[in-house]
């Protein structure tokens, strides 16, 4: 038995196989010079603040998409459910003038945003998109928000009493709305697809912004 166990210790030797169990990343913080952060000891207070200021950050590059990679580093779903939830709000409000009830209504959005995005994902990732699920889903809800202001100049103008004028200025502020979150959203999951197939990967994109806004200024005419 021993014979055999120093054997087996040579050979191994010989190959120098040696190594040593360590936790990964350990001291890497004092190595780089980088405080130890954790944020399970992080308050609370300022957890939900940084969170806020990266949705914020977002929006901002949405607003402004220069930065193509901004909305793709670390995807979240806090502002594509904020702008649903709120336009489902809005929505289901103007629907509450001529019914007693707007559950429907709120729905539909939930339905149309959601499944939506995720059929436009999932044709994204069958034409052999290089971006995962939930990168794709929270590119285009966050692309929501140039709709969300048209639905907010349109639920603004219905205050006053409506006239041809101003069902055109409505009409021409959601096809701003439109044409600006298909422009961001393209402009970040554009190069996400093969050069051959950007067209088909972009007419679902276009088809679900379309429908959203149909839904905006339909749901808004007096």
């Amino acid at each position: 038995m021993n014979e055999t166990t120093d054997a087996r210790v040579e050979i191994y030797d010989d190959y120098g196989v040696e190594g040593e169990m360590s936790i990964p990343n350990q001291g890497r913080s004092q190595t780089l010079g980088e405080p130890d952060f954790n944020t399970l000891d992080e308050p609370i207070r300022d957890t939900v603040l940084r969170d806020l200021k990266a949705v914020g950050t977002k929006f901002y590059h949405v607003l402004i998409p220069r930065e193509k990679k901004s909305l793709l580093k670390e995807w979240d779903l806090w502002g594509p459910l904020l702008l649903c939830t709120f336009m489902a709000m809005i929505l289901q409000g103007s629907a509450e003038r001529d019914s007693n009830d707007g559950g429907p209504e709120f729905a539909e959005v939930f339905v149309i945003v959601w499944i939506g995005s995720m059929i436009v994902t999932l044709n994204s990732k069958l034409l052999g998109g290089n971006i995962s699920f939930f990168q794709s889903v929270c590119v285009l809800g966050y692309c929501l928000l140039p709709t969300a202001m048209a639905l907010i100049v349109c639920r603004v103008m219905l205050l006053y009493p409506q006239t041809n004028l101003l069902f055109i200025i409505r009409f021409l502020f959601t096809i701003v709305g439109f044409v600006w979150a298909t422009y961001a959203s393209t402009a970040f999951l554009g190069d996400s697809q093969p050069v051959g197939r950007k067209g088909l990967a972009m007419y679902p994109i276009i088809l679900f912004y379309f429908v959203v806004s149909w839904l905006i200024i339909s749901h808004t005419a007096s």
